[in-house]
């Protein structure tokens, strides 16, 4: 696990209102859920198996859910057929932003 204070798995556009994640899926977990940095990705457990894209809609959903927005904000812009992905979020800069200190200090 990097430091807490490792910032390369996320940027932050503020004129478009955009952040993208990079991210390490692990699917098949019991429970979705954050899992901290490692290896300068955020990495994310999935209740759902990597097979006919259940994998990334659960991702889709579980990151709309964490960030309290419509799942129409979230989506995956490269990686759909890895574990390694780009995340592009769109929304409040400060409410994604709050929720990205959160996760650094998690």
């Amino acid at each position: 696990m990097t430091a807490a204070g490792d910032s390369s798995w996320y940027r932050y556009y503020p004129e478009r209102g955009l952040l993208t994640l990079t991210v390490h899926v692990q699917p098949n977990a019991r429970r979705s859920e954050f899992a901290g940095i490692h290896a300068g990705q955020l990495k994310v457990r999935l209740n759902a198996p990597a097979v006919e894209g259940k994998a990334n809609e659960c991702l889709l959903r579980f990151l709309a859910d964490e960030f309290d927005l419509p799942g129409g904000r979230v989506m995956i812009r490269r990686g759909s057929h890895g574990r390694t992905k780009i995340v592009e979020i769109y929304g409040q800069g400060e409410i994604l932003m709050a929720r990205v200190k959160q996760l650094r200090h998690s």
